[in-house]
C-alpha cells in the first residue's frame, strides 16, 4: 500500500515547525523587554536621595536625623489616589570595621510607612505603628515622611566611643506589599520604583564624660 503525503498536510507541518521556531524568538523579546524596563528605576532614582544625615548622642543610645527628597511621579499618585497605599521603608545599617575578620555588624533597623488616601474625608494618612496622622494634602503627608528626626538607632552602649562605625542609609518604596496585580506592573515598570538608594558615610561616636 502506497503511503501519499498531500501538499495541505506539508504546509501544516511547516507551519508548526515555523510556530516552534518564533516561540523561543517571541520570548526572548518580551525577555530583552522586561530588561529594559528594569533599566529605567536607575533614572527615575535621580530625583530621589538623601539631603541630610546626622546620628546624634542621647542618654538611651543614639539617634537619627535625617531629610529626603521624595518624587512621586503620576502614577504613583494616581494609584494612591484610587485607593492603593503605598509602602515605604527607611533602613539604617550601621558596622564596626575589623581589621581580621568582616566586618560586624552593630545594629540595623528598618522605619516603615503606610501612605493611603481615604476619599470619603479627601485626607491621607501615614501610618506607622500603631501611630496615624492624616493631612488634608499629599504634600503635607509627604514633608513628614521626608523629614525624620529622633529615629532611635543604636541602643545605648553598641556603638564603641572613639572607633569609627560604617554607616548606611537608605529610603525605598516597597513594592513587595502592592496588590499582586500592582507587584506585576512593578517587575516591569519603573515607574513604581522610588529608591534614594544608600548613602554611606563614616561616624565616630566621640567619649561621653558625666559632669
Amino acid at each position: 500500500m502506497t503511503v501519499s503525503i498531500s501538499p495541505a498536510s506539508t504546509n501544516a507541518s511547516t507551519q508548526i515547525r515555523h510556530g516552534q521556531t518564533r516561540a523561543p524568538l517571541v520570548r526572548a523579546l518580551l525577555f530583552i523587554v522586561a530588561l529594559l524596563a528594569a533599566c529605567v528605576p536607575a533614572i527615575a532614582a535621580a530625583d530621589n536621595r538623601i539631603t541630610h544625615a546626622e546620628i546624634v548622642y542621647t542618654e538611651d543610645g543614639h539617634v537619627l536625623n535625617a531629610d529626603f527628597e521624595l518624587d512621586l511621579n503620576p502614577l504613583l499618585t494616581d494609584a494612591l489616589d484610587h485607593g492603593v497605599a503605598l509602602h515605604f521603608v527607611i533602613e539604617i545599617r550601621i558596622e564596626r570595621p575589623r581589621w581580621y575578620w568582616f566586618d560586624m555588624a552593630v545594629s540595623e533597623r528598618r522605619l516603615e510607612y503606610r501612605l493611603t488616601y481615604h476619599a470619603l474625608t479627601r485626607s491621607y494618612r501615614l501610618s506607622t505603628g500603631s501611630l496615624h496622622r492624616s493631612f488634608t494634602t499629599l504634600s503635607e503627608a509627604l514633608n513628614t515622611l521626608q523629614h525624620i528626626r529622633n529615629w532611635p538607632v543604636a541602643n545605648a552602649g553598641e556603638l564603641k566611643p572613639g572607633v569609627p562605625h560604617e554607616v548606611e542609609l537608605r529610603l525605598r518604596h516597597d513594592t513587595s506589599l502592592l496588590p499582586g496585580p500592582f507587584q506585576l506592573s512593578a517587575v516591569a515598570n519603573g515607574e513604581w520604583d522610588v529608591d534614594t538608594g544608600w548613602l554611606q558615610w563614616t561616624f565616630l561616636p566621640e567619649a561621653v564624660t558625666s559632669r
